[in-house]
């Protein structure tokens, strides 16, 4: 077995259950050691699960905080970061060896900044010491990336030296198996459910492998965007069943281009929340003053929106897409970045179209996939031009790219905002469509999701 050195960690940055088995076989500390066996043949190590990673964290935070003065405090570049816990990165927990971890924790600083920070623990549940704290990146922009060795450990990279393939890009084409899987809550009588339904286009190939449901579906139409919906009626039987849905995707590198399908004018009208409001018309009139042609002033926009908004999922607000919130608050998600940069270019008469799905992670071939991920296409000479503004944010060596590019690596779920499907939810047009959209006696309810993925090799 290879013996890994300190800096030579394993990443987990997005395991599966699959990634994690991997992991276990490569890695044993210290293996070569005669004294490591002989304890280790009168003290069996406990079994560890995630559960124990997380409490170990949790109770590490919490002993911290209270030296702190209810700040976690981290030495950080010549200062000491004040932080609190914004959230656990669950699917990031794993176990690298006997009595060794690793947990990966959003810490928000007191001037808003979110740290994502990784740390290495080791010893048995219950009594679980850090070894290692590291931030990771700040406000979603990385420090370094993780890259794997030929011996099978993993080093880290300096953002300034890494391929592109470490920043999230596939070129020019991709396929892998996507997998959609939720749980069900508790259903305390009638319920529906609404599952976004990928569908083939221009550049991406997708056939339903299996739907493993506990109930039969229906196939609903939006009819102003085009994009399909998984639909089910539900009842307290079903209750803690799980949906497991597997899609064979081909998906090409996008870039500009024509489609004459439909009339560009409806993508300059309002949503409910991007709406027609002053402050943009304001802010995208100063910003694109003296430039001429909508090709130039989308950048304008692009460029704008980099250098106005932070990528921090941290209070309240965030995530819901909302152009007013991102403008005002000038954080959030990558709904919030396209939202504003949307607002802003139908200000300026530029047709604009929000659309969502799932980025496949580049740096590995299966596992966990982090969310949801959304993008944004804009209309100028006779194309479509998609763009991925918190992307360029994170990656401003890529900030060129992606004005007018989306790698092969993602998978589209659907398209538009304000979605109207005929059985709808009681709560009206649906915002967007990734996660689960599931109402329980009429009322809107959560379901627990999980995406994974396998890239087909050659």
């Amino acid at each position: 077995m290879p013996r890994i050195e300190k800096n030579q960690l394993l990443a987990t940055r997005g395991p599966a259950i699959g990634m994690i088995a991997v992991l276990l076989g490569l890695v044993m500390i210290g293996c070569n050691s005669r004294r490591h066996e002989d304890r280790v043949e009168s003290d069996p190590v406990p079994s560890v699960v995630t559960a124990d990673i997380q409490a170990g964290i949790e109770k590490h935070i919490e002993d911290q905080a209270r030296l702190g003065d209810g700040y976690f405090q981290l030495p950080y570049e010549g200062k000491v970061l004040r932080l609190k816990l914004v959230r656990i990165h669950t699917e990031y927990l794993a176990n690298l060896g006997p009595r060794q971890h690793f947990a990966c924790i959003d810490l928000a600083e007191e001037g808003g900044d979110v740290y994502d920070v990784d740390f290495f623990l080791s010893g048995d549940p219950g009594s679980m010491t850090v070894t290692e704290t590291i931030p990771h990146k700040i406000n979603g922009k990385p420090f370094y990336f993780w890259k794997q060795n030929e011996d099978k450990t993993w080093g880290r990279v300096p953002v300034t030296d890494a391929a592109r393939e470490l920043m999230g890009v596939i070129l020019p084409d991709d396929a892998f198996e996507f997998r959609y899987a939720l749980t069900l809550p508790e259903l305390t009588g009638p319920s529906r459910l609404w599952l976004p339904l990928p569908i083939t286009d221009a550049f991406q190939t997708v056939k339903v492998g299996t739907i493993d449901a506990p109930a039969k579906h229906r196939v609903l139409e939006e009819a102003t965007h085009g994009n399909k919906v998984l639909f089910w009626e539900l009842d307290s039987s079903h209750s803690g069943k799980t949906i497991d849905i597997r899609y064979n995707v081909q998906r090409i590198e996008k870039s500009a281009y024509a489609d004459d399908s439909g009339d560009v004018s409806k993508y300059l009208l309002a949503e409910r929340l991007v709406p027609d409001d002053k402050s943009f018309n304001d802010i995208a009139q100063d910003v694109v003053e003296g430039k001429k042609g909508d090709l130039v002033r989308a950048r304008a926009l692009y460029d704008h929106v980099i250098e106005r908004m932070r990528y921090i999922k941290y209070g309240d607000g965030w995530g819901k897409g909302d152009a007013v919130y991102a403008c005002n608050a000038r954080t959030g998600n990558c709904t919030d970045y396209h939202a504003y940069f949307i607002g802003l270019a139908r200000a300026v008469g530029i047709p604009a179209r929000f659309a969502i799905g799932a980025a496949v992670p580049s740096e590995r071939d299966e596992g966990g996939v982090d969310g949801y991920h959304c993008w944004v296409e804009f209309h100028a000479e006779g194309k479509w031009w998609p763009v991925d503004i918190s992307e360029a944010d994170k990656y401003s060596a890529l900030s060129s790219y992606y004005f007018g590019h989306h790698p092969a690596n993602r998978l589209e779920f659907s398209r538009g905002r304000d979605l109207v499907v005929e059985p709808g939810p009681k709560s009206g047009p649906m915002n967007f469509l990734a996660y689960p959209v599931l109402e329980i006696e009429g009322k809107p309810a959560k379901a627990a999701v999980q995406f994974s993925f396998r890239r087909e090799k050659d």
